[in-house]
């Protein structure tokens, strides 16, 4: 795949009623640059991504394709699963290929009904079709689909029909069957396993177009950027950080360190400033006052005296003009920081939860027979392929499903706390107000308070569940644990739309956390830095392997 397009954002502007999102943000992706965008939640990463696709318009500034016909693909965090719509028109929706095939239609008819400019207008579209690979794409549908596991007979299957983890990979492969001259990556990584990971940084990396990547995978940053543009949650503007994931984590903490050391030099100057002008003041008004009160009566010493005392006040307005010429350091940005603590419930039973001979049937899925016990104070993850049944080993472990054969014992004073990968405590049209207050039982102050140490102020409480933001569900699910409390917190896929000083945090509040652990992640730095003591591998429903680990499973 080759490209020799750019996308060029000019002073891009844009605000959402009073509240201003991006300010004069400008920066070139070039052929074959892979640029990492990182902020914090709320910042306007998504917003930048669909101003740059052409989906919203900017309040001032521009967007230019070079050439003006280049093609730029946005693939969203959260595929739209349409009614209706099987997996062979999701494909050909999300590669851009069936708006191009309706533009070819509709340039054809212009054409043969000769009308003003329809030659130009049907080249630009045939050169569009061809250009994202419209004549051959269901040749390399099956070549993909083989790639990331799905059999083509899901082809005629609509996405509402698909399990979560084929959507993923459904998703994975509109994104290598893409020719866009540019792509646009929204959390590209979430809800993929492992190999669908490697696959998509092989595919990132081997591109010749340019491409944005919105992540918080911090180890597929590492490996497919070639620069960080940090979006600032104060100034709302953009900086580029040239070099990798590592450069960016450097060059960042020496700009730090040299803002801070900057501010502290130039407050020590202006205290020192202030101390010798109040000082010189003070001097010059005693000199006065002891001249007028003086019995002196040689007029030459009182001369005298008078001269230094008024060479002292002299020396006091240099030092206030000093004071207003000094060039003014501003204290550098501390936003607002997550600070997450779990709360622990008293200690349960010495086993957590245990199924014998468990099956779950899910359709055509089948789970089990599964034997599994977890002990207090384990930290365990479940690892395996999309679709192998983790989650729902989860649910059956939770008896949020029950079991189609087989038994299931919970310990004595479990108290589970769970974040699911749908985030579904807070859906609906309820307020989040309203469903935190009643799933918590805390009252007004205190249910505010606390939403607002997760970054929920007002502007957030008031608004429906299904209004919120992917990364706004997962601060009110983490809030409703720290609330509530737990001995066992179960986490399927947590980071998936948390931002990176969350997901740090997170994995503090892990660290300390005394309970027992279940994790289901594909993030590689957080399960090399949790002190895990099991790994169990699950696929096709089975249990592969149980085994025990001194630290992290990468």
């Amino acid at each position: 795949m080759s490209s020799n397009a750019s996308l060029v954002a000019k002073a891009l502007t844009k605000s959402f009623g009073p509240q201003l999102v991006l300010d004069a943000v400008t920066f070139t992706v070039a052929p074959g640059a892979r640029i990492g965008i990182v902020a914090p939640n709320g910042t306007g990463k998504t917003t930048l991504l669909r101003l740059l696709a052409g989906l919203e318009r900017p309040d001032s500034g521009a967007v230019e394709r070079q050439p003006a016909r280049a093609t730029v693909g946005l693939l969203a965090q959260e595929p739209e699963r349409r009614a209706r719509e099987t997996l062979a028109g999701f494909l050909s929706r999300r590669t851009g290929v069936r708006a191009s095939e309706i533009e070819l239609d509709l340039a054809s008819i212009a054409l043969a009904e000769a009308e003003l400019d329809s030659e130009d207008r049907y080249s630009d579209a045939l050169d569009a079709y061809l250009s994202l690979g419209g004549p051959d794409l269901e040749a390399r549908i099956g070549e993909v689909l083989a790639d990331v596991g799905l059999d083509p007979l899901l082809l005629s299957v609509e996405m509402t029909a698909l399990s979560g983890g084929q959507a993923a990979k459904a998703a994975l492969a509109a994104l290598l069957l893409s020719r866009f001259d540019v792509f646009l990556l929204d959390e590209p990584t979430n809800d993929l396993d492992f190999a669908g990971i490697e696959r998509l940084e092989r595919f990132v990396t081997n591109l010749s177009a340019g491409c944005i990547v919105v992540s918080h995978d911090r180890a597929f940053l590492d490996k497919v950027v070639t620069s960080i543009i940090e979006l600032d949650d104060n100034a709302h503007t953009a900086v580029e950080f040239r070099g990798g994931w590592a450069a960016y984590l450097k060059e960042r903490a020496t700009q730090r360190r040299h803002a801070e050391e900057q501010f502290d030099t130039y407050q020590a100057r202006k205290d020192d400033l202030r101390k010798r002008s109040q000082r010189e003041s003070e001097w010059a008004h005693k000199g006065v006052s002891k001249n007028a009160k003086s019995d002196e009566s040689d007029k030459f010493i009182k001369q005298f005296n008078r001269a230094s005392s008024e060479k002292v006040a002299a020396k006091a307005k240099r030092t206030d003009k000093m004071l207003q010429r000094l060039e003014v350091v501003e204290k550098p940005w501390e936003g607002w920081e997550l600070r997450l603590e779990f709360n622990e419930a008293p200690r349960g039973g010495a086993v957590v939860a245990r199924l014998v001979r468990a099956v779950v049937q899910r359709g055509d899925f089948k789970l089990g027979p599964i034997e599994i016990e977890i002990g207090h104070g384990e930290r365990v993850c479940l690892v395996g392929p999309n679709g192998s049944g983790k989650t729902t080993l989860i649910a059956a472990m939770l008896g949020d499903i029950a079991l189609d054969s087989g038994t299931r014992h919970v310990g004595p004073g479990i108290v589970f706390g769970t974040l699911d990968q749908r985030r579904s405590s807070f859906t609906g049209n309820g307020t989040l107000f309203e469903l935190f207050a009643s799933i918590t039982g805390l009252d007004m102050s205190e249910a505010r308070s606390l939403l607002a140490k997760f970054g929920l102020g007002a502007s957030h409480i008031s608004r429906s569940a299904d209004t919120l933001s992917p990364g706004e569900r997962t601060r009110a699910e983490l809030a409703r644990f720290v609330a509530t409390g737990a001995n066992c917190i179960v986490l399927d896929e947590p980071t998936n739309h948390l931002d990176l000083a969350a997901i740090e945090q997170l994995e503090l509040a892990l660290a300390s956390f005394s309970g027992t652990v279940i994790l289901v992640t594909h993030d590689r730095k957080m399960l090399d830095g949790l002190a895990l003591t099991r790994r169990i591998e699950i696929a096709d429903g089975k249990l592969m392997r149980d085994l025990a680990v001194s630290s992290g499973l990468l």
